[in-house]
């Protein structure tokens, strides 16, 4: 278990990242075939087509 002082502390430590881009996924990041992403370009990038934007 951990505890955190602030909200940007736990952020920085629990936060999952990008496997393309290593930026931190917080909030809404996508999952395809068991690899997380930022968003569907990262996704693609990594030669997995699936996901898609519709933002």
């Amino acid at each position: 278990m951990h505890v955190f002082d602030c909200f940007a502390c736990a952020i920085h430590r629990t936060a999952p990242l990008c496997e393309h881009c290593r930026v931190q996924i917080i909030g809404q990041g996508v999952e395809a075939d068991g690899h997380l992403h930022c968003g569907a370009h990262c996704s693609r990038a990594e030669g997995r087509p699936g996901i898609i934007d519709k933002a």
